[in-house]
């Protein structure tokens, strides 16, 4: 069931607010993302626009790449906004990404009433999983 946000969410939504107003070039950069780990970190990104639209990079992608060369990928909330500054909810790819590295992420998406706390796992249920041999 979605929670309202805290203090804490609030200043992580505000980061990914700011890196796409501060990071934003147009028609190059839609998305801005910031996540928190659960040590404490917080890696903020904007996504890569391509020529090809394929080869495009999902914000979030890129914060957990960020986290990852910090040997800090334990995703405790993430956050995508617009360069509006609206928040979005995730991608099916980037759902898939979140729920590999951190099953029990929260995620803030877009509520009825504004931003709301989602878990991964109510974004993306029967997870697809590899068969194991």
């Amino acid at each position: 069931m979605p929670e309202a946000l805290n203090g804490a969410d609030n200043s992580l939504l505000e980061r990914a607010r700011s890196i796409i107003a501060l990071r934003q070039r147009q028609e190059w950069h839609h998305i801005g993302c910031a996540m928190r780990t659960r040590s404490g970190a917080v890696f903020a990104a904007v996504h890569l626009e391509a020529y090809v639209g394929r080869v495009a990079v999902c914000a979030e992608a890129i914060a957990v790449g960020m986290a990852g060369a910090a040997g800090d990928t334990d995703i405790s909330v993430i956050v995508t906004v617009n360069r509006g500054g609206e928040v979005v909810a995730p991608c099916g790819i980037c759902r898939e990404r979140i729920s590999d590295y951190a099953p029990d992420a929260e995620v803030i998406v877009p509520g009825a009433e504004g931003p709301e706390r989602a878990s991964i796992r109510t974004l993306l249920p029967n997870k697809y999983a590899r068969a194991k041999n």
